[in-house]
């Protein structure tokens, strides 16, 4: 799968309701598979639609709702599983990412 980022950005943009309700928008990067189940790999866009600099968001996809075809996304406690997820990530993405340890 070969995914053009040029063009228009917006087919990218995640919206996502935080705890208090609030929009956040992301910039969805990729999907990586890890003993069968997805994760999403986000990285959060400020409020002027500039893309922040520091950390991504990796959450984990959950069963989708067949009839509204709606993913929704929950957090990942486990350490470990984030770190293997971002592993995988860096490891794809080693020439697009300057990345900081």
């Amino acid at each position: 799968m070969n995914e053009n980022y040029e063009g228009d950005e917006l087919d990218n943009i995640v919206i996502l309701n935080d705890e208090d309700g609030n929009e956040v928008k992301f910039e969805f990067l990729d999907l990586i598979d890890l003993d069968d189940e997805e994760y999403v790999v986000l990285l959060p866009i400020t409020e002027d639609g500039e893309e922040d600099e520091g950390e991504v968001v990796i959450l984990k996809v959950e069963d989708t709702d067949e009839e509204s075809d709606e993913e929704s996304y929950v957090s990942v406690e486990d350490e470990e599983t984030l770190n293997k997820v971002f592993e995988i990530f860096k490891e794809k993405f080693k020439d697009d990412f300057d990345f900081v340890d």
